[in-house]
């Protein structure tokens, strides 16, 4: 497939404040030295809740920053996952909390214009769940508003959503437009029960960003290879779509973090390079 293969950010670190997955506050700049001396070529940022201010996403001057220590270390940035959205939704019922992350994700579109962003992950799932009728209409009338400045920008808006492909495709076409996308889970949908096979078949030519990662049906994550994710089939069924969006590495970790990476890395560059 030719693809580049990145990391979550935070994978390649200890635990931040012991917290399974975080901006790794004070550490992120020591990561992509830790994924230069693996040949990663990406790190994909992560902007939390948490401190968010604190991020160089949104920190004056922070920017400069991701743009020189990818310089110098040739391990970029073209994909960022807004957990912030999962603690604060933009489809919110508080309107204070919907207006805030708007204003949220307008920052994060100034920021991706430097850093050349392709894709921007949106994670409806758990907390920020679209399982209500509701949540899925204000999720769309907030979206919507977005829509012409990332069609001028060309930058995607990769929805991460626990949805069956049918009810999914009815949110893509009620969004209509080419750069709403899907980050595809294959641990989430492992966990959730869904046939990958279906899921592809339904979004596999929408798919910009794909996270690696296994987990037991109903559980949480495990080694890659461990769970109920069917690694084989989903790489076979998606080489019909000319895949060509990043790898990003989001597998089970502990709380040291590099050398069960390695392991995992190892374990499905196979699979990748086929």
């Amino acid at each position: 497939m030719n693809n580049k293969i990145g990391v979550i950010q935070g994978r390649l670190v200890p635990k931040y404040q012991g917290r399974y997955q975080a901006f790794p506050i004070g550490m992120w700049q020591d990561e992509f030295k830790v994924a230069q001396e693996y040949g990663l070529d990406l790190i994909e940022f992560i902007l939390d809740f948490n401190d968010a201010e604190e991020n160089p996403l949104l920190k004056l001057g922070g920017v400069d920053e991701i743009v020189k220590i990818s310089k110098d270390t040739s391990v970029s940035v073209k994909t960022i996952c807004s957990d912030y959205f999962m603690e604060a939704p933009l489809h919110s019922s508080d309107d204070k909390v919907a207006e805030e992350s708007f204003k949220i994700l307008e920052r994060l579109l100034e920021a991706s214009k430097v850093l050349k962003i392709t894709d921007i992950v949106i994670p409806c799932v758990d907390q920020s769940s679209l399982k209500t009728k509701e949540a899925v209409n204000r999720f769309v009338e907030q979206i919507t508003k977005i829509i012409p400045k990332i069609e001028r920008q060309n930058i995607n808006l990769s929805l991460e959503t626990d949805l069956a492909p049918q009810p999914f495709i009815e949110l893509l076409d009620k969004l209509n437009s080419k750069n709403i996308t899907v980050n595809y889970d294959i641990g989430n949908s492992a966990a959730l029960g869904f046939d990958s096979d279906e899921e592809l078949e339904a979004y596999g030519d929408r798919i910009t960003d794909i996270h690696i990662k296994d987990r037991v049906l109903g559980g949480g994550p495990v080694t890659l290879g461990e769970g109920n994710a069917n690694f084989k089939k989903f790489f076979t069924k998606l080489k019909e779509f000319n895949y060509r969006g990043p790898f990003i590495m989001q597998a089970y970790r502990d709380d040291e973090g590099v050398e069960i990476f390695k392991q995992q890395l190892e374990w499905i560059k196979p699979f990748v390079n086929e």
